[in-house]
């Protein structure tokens, strides 16, 4: 994955070595903070593009994010699109939990999936929260996953 900051600055070494430099810089600062994962989704044609953010939270002092995007034209459902955006976001945590737990950083997954039974995307609501919380990670699903419904979903 390619990974980028908001303002289109690219990130050139290893995400795991970028957000361990983002931690101590912002550490040094005397921020405490807080990490949120979502992705986010389109569908264009036949094309369907992803964007994956990972959200710096600073406590009380706003925050900023690192973006992935990518394309694929597999077809698929709004639900195994919606596990997709899932799987997406674990990915990216699992490959940060380490670093997160050593510099005791909280990490929440986001996903782009209403609570609401009344919107489509309710109909992978179980399967995602039982995706995310059984791979140990903190759940959120809107109005609360703000990092997919908003961050990811602005720049997708």
């Amino acid at each position: 994955m390619r990974w980028r900051r908001l303002n289109g600055e690219k990130i050139s070494v290893p995400i795991l070595e970028a957000v361990e430099k983002t931690i101590r810089e912002e550490t040094e600062k005397g921020h405490r903070l807080k990490v949120c994962i979502g992705t986010d989704s389109q569908v264009r044609g036949n094309v369907t593009e992803f964007a994956t953010v990972i959200v710096f939270l600073r406590e009380k002092k706003g925050g900023f994010m690192f973006i992935s995007n990518d394309k694929t034209t597999n077809t698929m459902s709004l639900k195994e699109r919606m596990i997709a955006e899932v799987a997406k976001s674990i990915e990216i945590a699992y490959i940060l939990c380490d670093l997160l737990d050593a510099y005791d950083v909280e990490l929440e997954v986001h996903a782009d999936i209403n609570t609401d039974p009344h919107f489509q995307s309710n109909t992978a609501l179980k399967e995602a929260m039982g995706y995310i919380l059984g791979m140990g990670f903190v759940f959120k699903a809107k109005p609360d996953a703000f990092a997919s419904s908003s961050c990811a979903d602005k720049v997708v």
